[in-house]
């Protein structure tokens, strides 16, 4: 008989002989056994719960994308919405637009492709040419073929052409004024692309009149005051080697007769006003706001009707009527 077998029988012997002891070392070993079996189904069960916990179910995935989905286009109608809301808005338009409508951005470039004078010029526009007016400002005339070319108009038409020919430019538009002339013309401030103002610099500079049409504008102080600077300075037009102030001088003065008047239809007693300027067209009754937005420097008052139309040819303003 081998070792081995000897082992075991002795093994049995021995446990036959000690029962109590042989029970409580069985009963120990299942016990480990069964704790080692019992900790490993306890972590996978406690695995497989986290998973159910943490993975939503289809019906929730479905719902998560679509709300999803729907937050990303309410933004992007959000953007939409706010890139195509025009910066300006025209108020007090009063004359009839061409069917065309343009929306102005005031951080926007266009291109100068033509200046006309001192006041006017062209501009590319989204694929289209844009004659812009310039507000507040009135220069000498030079293209105009009922007159005659005026004093300094060469002067301000070619420093135009220099400062703005082939240029980039943002252009603003005034809520205080229409959105276009009668000529269709858009009305506008005119600002370079290094900041250049333009409308402002032809004042200072002595190129161009202030000049108020009928309603004060945003910046008719701002204007006033630089062409008080450049008349009392003596630049450009003002000096007394060029105009003295007198887009008139060296040129035919038309003759009015008293049958060219406008017919005298206001007889109250009371102050008229008009402006001087040469461009100017109406007259104001007292009692009309209208002449508080004319420039002081060019503001004429008469006592009577009959004495203002005796100085100046002029017809009744129709924001006064």
């Amino acid at each position: 008989m081998s070792s081995d077998a000897n082992s075991a029988e002795k093994n049995k012997e021995w446990m036959k002989k000690h029962p109590i002891l042989t029970g409580i070392v069985v009963l120990f070993l299942v016990g480990v056994v069964a704790n080692i079996f019992g900790d490993s189904s306890s972590n996978q069960s406690s695995n497989d719960v986290g998973i159910i916990e943490t993975q939503p179910t289809q019906p929730e995935q479905i719902s998560n994308e679509i709300a999803s989905e729907a937050t990303v286009a309410t933004n992007t109608n959000t953007i939409s919405l706010e890139e195509n809301t025009p910066l300006t808005s025209d108020k007090n338009a009063q004359t009839t637009e061409p069917a065309q409508s343009v929306s102005i951005e005031q951080n926007d470039l266009y291109t100068v492709t033509d200046v006309v004078d001192g006041d006017t010029i062209k501009i590319s526009m989204n694929g289209a040419t844009e004659t812009l007016r310039l507000i507040g400002i009135d220069t000498p005339e030079t293209v105009d073929p009922r007159k005659p070319v005026q004093c300094f108009g060469k002067e301000a038409s070619n420093m135009a052409k220099q400062l703005l020919s082939g240029k980039k430019v943002r252009i603003e538009s005034d809520p205080t004024q229409d959105t276009r002339d009668k000529y269709g013309r858009l009305l506008v401030y005119v600002v370079r692309e290094d900041g250049l103002f333009f409308n402002k610099h032809m004042i200072a500079e002595g190129y161009a009149y202030e000049y108020t049409y009928n309603t004060a504008y945003k910046y008719q102080s701002e204007f006033n005051s630089a062409e008080e600077s450049a008349r009392t300075s003596g630049k450009g037009l003002w000096s007394s080697n060029t105009c003295a102030g007198d887009p008139l001088t060296g040129t035919e003065v038309k003759t009015v007769t008293p049958a060219e008047t406008a017919p005298v239809t206001d007889t109250l007693s009371a102050k008229y006003y008009t402006s001087s300027h040469y461009s100017a067209k109406y007259y104001y009754p007292e009692d009309c706001d209208g002449w508080q937005s004319l420039s002081a420097s060019n503001l004429k008052s008469f006592n009577t009707l009959e004495e203002l139309l005796a100085s100046y040819s002029r017809t009744k303003s129709p924001q006064c009527e």
